[in-house]
């Protein structure tokens, strides 16, 4: 194992670890409005006296860049290959099977989807979406 695959591998266990730690983040007055409790996603508050804006004591936190990984490995999958969007079989000759797993487009049809998950899997590829049989 290289020295760039060790700390890879390292900045992903600091990545998980920071991930345990990180609150989860909804959206002000979700608790309160029965429209935002089926969907609680994140906005940002933006009112003149709102409380969580203020980060008064009390209301959920704010979305802020100190909860982010780190940047070597930010947008890697939890594997730490890079995840790309495949739609067909020649988009596979450009990759590489050690460095990247693929996630088969959704606006690929069934027929085509077997015979991409087959190609991928003679090379050597990981389908992080196969299907479900």
């Amino acid at each position: 194992m290289s020295d760039m695959e060790k700390s890879i591998e390292k900045m992903l266990e600091l990545r998980k670890k920071i991930k345990s730690k990180k609150p989860v983040f909804y959206r002000h007055l979700w608790w309160k409005k029965p429209k935002f409790a089926n969907d609680p996603k994140w906005r940002k508050p933006k009112g003149l006296d709102n409380k969580m804006r203020l980060k008064l004591k009390g209301y959920p936190p704010i979305v802020q860049v100190g909860y982010r990984g780190p940047a070597l490995v930010r947008g890697l999958h939890p594997t730490g290959l890079e995840p790309v969007v495949v739609y067909s079989t020649t988009d596979l000759e450009k990759l590489n099977p050690g460095k990247h797993i693929i996630y088969i487009a959704s606006t690929v049809g069934l027929r085509k989807r077997i015979v991409l998950e087959e190609e991928a899997r003679k090379r050597g590829f990981v389908i992080a979406n196969p299907l479900k049989r």
